[in-house]
């Protein structure tokens, strides 16, 4: 458990510079609080005890403002950052070195008990603020979902997807930060296909504009010509 804890707390070093020392992440950081309470809360509901399980649940996410249930399996190195409003579900499944940021749902679509409700994130994976995964897809590891994304289907290893729905703005390695940590996964310089193709017909519909004024004025200069000329002809 111990060298578990050394491993968490490296892991918020190397992923918030705000962390200063030990004792301050020990004591300051919610979302490692809410980490080892799941622990504790799992422990109870893998070994029969499920109600004693959600009440500890309950007693984490009134501490925290973080909502883990017990069934959740989080892997090793998790970091959830300031952690507010985070919800994970019965079913999901957090893979090891994964970053979560406030007000990120892990939500179920299906009322179905036995079924796998809630998705499952690879390794490395990291979820923006207020981002909603909601399906029991796989997000594939080292996969970028940003702020704010709604995600309903699958997302390969190593993508990076924004939006409402969630859509795929770089594929794997096709960034030169994209295998690197992106906090908020938010890689820099990055543009986002449909914007870059809107921006286009935004342009191309501003140079037709000013093609059909020229063309408009070019008519009008020839009228002005024409009528000059009947006015001599009938001088």
């Amino acid at each position: 458990m111990f060298s578990h804890l050394r491993e968490d707390i490296a892991s918020i070093f190397e992923r918030d510079p705000a962390a200063r020392t030990t004792f301050e992440v020990l004591t300051c950081y919610p979302g490692l609080h809410a980490v080892y309470i799941h622990k504790l809360s799992r422990w109870f509901w893998t070994h029969g005890l499920r109600w004693l399980g959600r009440a500890t649940s309950n007693v984490g996410r009134w501490a925290t403002g973080i909502e883990i249930h017990p069934a959740a399996i989080v892997g090793r190195r998790v970091f959830i950052d300031h952690g507010m409003g985070v919800v994970i579900g019965e079913t999901a499944e957090v893979g090891d070195d994964c970053t979560i940021y406030q007000g990120v749902t892990l939500g179920g679509t299906s009322l179905y008990r036995s079924a796998k409700r809630h998705p499952t994130l690879g390794p490395r994976v990291v979820v923006g603020a207020g981002a909603k995964v909601l399906g029991g897809f796989t997000v594939g590891e080292s996969a970028k979902i940003g702020s704010n994304a709604v995600v309903v289907k699958e997302v390969p290893a190593g993508a990076t997807i924004v939006g409402i729905p969630g859509r795929i703005v770089e594929e794997s390695g096709a960034h030169p930060q994209a295998e690197r940590f992106a906090a908020y996964a938010v890689v820099q310089d990055q543009d986002d296909p449909y914007a870059k193709a809107i921006q286009k017909l935004v342009e191309h519909s501003t140079e037709l504009e000013q093609a059909i004024a020229t063309l408009q004025q070019k008519l009008a200069d020839l009228e002005k010509d024409k009528q000059r000329e009947q006015l001599r002809a009938v001088k």
